[in-house]
């Protein structure tokens, strides 16, 4: 079996593209007729599609969220990390909103309490992960602590205690309700009787 040399090339100086030596004059002048190097990639590209190509590759753009012009090639990045109205959300309530305006948002969100349902206490938003944390270690501890040292009898009386306390915060409520009333009853009748003892 015969084997066939390489064809020789030649180099196109327009496109720079090794033709056939056989049809470099031919490519020549089609390439220099129909073909432009893009100044930017470098790619060819037909003449009559040249401006598009640069329109529709490499022409800055406007983010469409805050009309900022960029290359077209990090538009994506911008929107998605770098863009000032991107949408975030809250890390505390998870409110969406735009990231110009996420600092001062959990500035006052993050202020806000809730009670920690370990301790009731009140806490804030900002701090009650560690919180949380720190909780459940002493009550870890605490729990640890009073199995080890209470004795039967003592772990069957405190529930007779925990009920004892309820009905002392119940009672209190009961007593605040009734002096409430009392008092507006009072200073709805006291004064009539002062207008009375005037009046004889």
């Amino acid at each position: 079996m015969e084997t066939v040399p390489d064809q020789a090339t030649t180099v196109c100086p327009h496109c720079d593209r090794a033709i056939p030596a056989a049809n470099i004059d031919l490519h020549s002048v089609h390439c220099l007729r129909k073909l432009e190097k893009c100044k930017v990639c470098g790619d060819m590209v037909p003449k009559q599609h040249a401006e598009d190509h640069y329109l529709n590759t490499h022409a800055p753009v406007a983010c469409s969220l805050c009309s900022e012009t960029m290359g077209r090639d990090i538009l994506d990045i911008h929107k998605g990390e770098n863009c000032p109205q991107r949408i975030v959300t809250c890390e505390f309530c998870e409110f969406p909103l735009p990231a110009l305006d996420l600092a001062e948002h959990q500035e006052v969100c993050g202020n806000r309490t809730e009670m920690c349902h370990l301790c009731n206490k009140y806490v804030r938003l900002r701090e009650i992960n560690i919180h949380e944390v720190n909780c459940n270690r002493l009550e870890d501890n605490a729990a640890a602590g009073s199995s080890r040292d209470e004795r039967p009898a003592e772990r069957d009386e405190s529930a007779p205690r925990r009920q004892q306390n309820e009905f002392s915060k119940s009672r209190l409520l009961i007593t605040i309700a009734i002096t409430g009333i009392a008092v507006i009853l009072g200073s709805i009748f006291y004064p009539r009787k002062v207008e009375d003892s005037n009046v004889h």
